[in-house]
């Protein structure tokens, strides 16, 4: 079982990583589900509570900065953070801090090594929460 829910946050991380560099935007459909599933499976595994905070806190840092720059930052990497933020979380607060961390500096790293000014955040919020869990 362990390895199907791997398979399946992969499979969901992969398919927002190649929607977002392909349409620079994140769908509500595979955004909102997917915080939703990855919040009720973090409860029957006896980390709901983690994984909602995580997901609010980091949602809630994510939508300060996209009413600041909303050109900065859209909506749908909002939207990503409760997913993102509720499945980090699942796994603890070094976890949480890692890929809170790590997706703004992948992102700017991209966009200097790049050379291109604007550059999708979804990516990069997936690869530091992969990499964050994968080290939990």
């Amino acid at each position: 079982m362990p390895y199907l829910l791997a398979g399946a946050t992969l499979l969901w991380l992969t398919a927002l990583t190649v929607y977002d560099l392909a349409q620079r935007r994140l769908p509500n459909a595979l955004t909102l589900p997917g915080a939703l599933a990855v919040v009720a499976v973090a409860a029957v595994c006896g980390a709901g509570a983690a994984a909602l905070t995580g997901g609010l806190a980091l949602a809630a840092g994510y939508l300060l900065v996209h009413l600041v720059a909303p050109t900065g930052l859209g909506a749908g990497d909002v939207k990503l953070a409760l997913g993102v933020g509720a499945l980090t979380g699942a796994f603890g607060v070094d976890a949480w801090a890692l890929a809170a961390c790590a997706a703004p500096l992948l992102t700017a790293g991209w966009a200097l090594l790049g050379r291109r000014r604007v550059v999708p955040h979804g990516p990069a919020m997936c690869a530091a929460s992969a990499v964050a869990v994968a080290l939990a």
